[in-house]
């Protein structure tokens, strides 16, 4: 085994893996920044995944695939908006309520997906932009060039998304809402159509990062696919302290870490050293805890994060 080769499939790897928790996390950043608490984006994610994988099966184009996800995610996002900031349900309620029924939902259908196949199909996957040749570059090139589009979409928005955030009047009221909205309706802003905005793009982000897992490398759908990863793109609003662009470098972290775990299972088989295999899967989510003990006391959420909003309470 070349230590080159191994390097280049782990760098491939884990850019492509840390995709769907960079989308999923600036989801996240645009609905606790309006001060409203999203776990159901684990929920969103998963049944975005099989939203963007029968879309694909069923037209044969990865971008309805791709819309579909987007379509399911932002009216998932659109029932929490309703239930926590109309109707001011507990917000982890919410949230968790969405994670059960997207998880009961897609193992309902999922034997309907696949029926009258034989097998499972694999679906069209995001294209790769640059020519195969520039893929074998060392470092550069599993790192960059023998990325799916999507990847690039996702650096694409972590990017617009800071600018936005930081350089514009509604990014300012935005911000603004989830730590003063009192003082936001008192400027004359609608305060309900920014937590609206807020988590409705949050699930819209949730269902395109759901796609991204399915249509970047697998092409498959699989019961509970997303396996936490909604959970620890949660993580990484905490550790990017709120900004798009620091949450995308927190996701190319656990990222790196999930694809290591991975090459670290075979490794110990090829080298017939005996790790369980259930230690080695543990491994990115006890990074997630060991960032998240670090970081507390030093990061500042939206200060009404997890708050219901009263207009008559002031």
């Amino acid at each position: 085994m070349e230590i080159s080769s191994v390097i280049h499939n782990w760098l491939l790897s884990a850019v492509t893996m840390a995709t769907p928790i960079i989308l999923v996390g600036i989801g996240g950043v645009f609905t606790e920044r309006t001060g409203i608490f999203n776990i159901g984006i684990e929920g969103t994610m998963l049944a975005g995944a099989m939203a963007a994988v029968a879309g694909a099966l069923f037209s044969g184009s990865v971008w309805v695939g791709t819309l579909c996800a987007m379509l399911v995610g932002g009216l998932l996002g659109l029932v929490h908006a309703y239930l926590t900031v109309t109707r001011r349900a507990n917000q982890i309620v919410s949230g968790a309520a969405i994670n059960l029924f997207a998880l009961g939902l897609t193992n309902l259908l999922y034997g309907p997906l696949y029926e009258g196949f034989d097998y499972r199909p694999r679906v069209a996957l995001y294209p790769k932009l640059a020519p195969e040749a520039w893929h074998e570059i060392p470092i550069i090139g599993p790192l960059i060039f023998a990325q799916p589009v999507i990847v690039w979409i996702a650096i694409a928005i972590a990017l617009t998304a800071t600018w936005v955030l930081f350089n514009t009047s509604w990014g300012l009221n935005i911000r603004a809402v989830g730590d003063h909205p009192h003082a936001v309706a008192t400027a004359g802003v609608s305060v309900f159509r920014l937590k609206y905005t807020g988590v409705i793009l949050s699930g819209i982000f949730a269902g395109l990062g759901g796609s991204a897992l399915v249509l970047a490398e697998l092409g498959l759908f699989g019961p509970n696919l997303t396996a936490g990863r909604g959970f620890i793109a949660l993580a990484t609003l905490a550790v990017g302290n709120w900004n798009p662009t620091r949450v995308m470098a927190a996701g190319l972290f656990f990222g790196a870490a999930e694809a290591l775990q991975l090459r670290a299972q075979t490794w110990s088989q090829t080298f017939g050293v005996n790790i369980p295999y259930q230690f080695l899967v543990m491994v990115p989510y006890i990074l997630t805890i060991i960032a998240i003990a670090g970081l507390v006391g030093r990061t500042k959420p939206p200060k009404t994060v997890g708050q219901s909003y009263d207009p008559d309470i002031v």
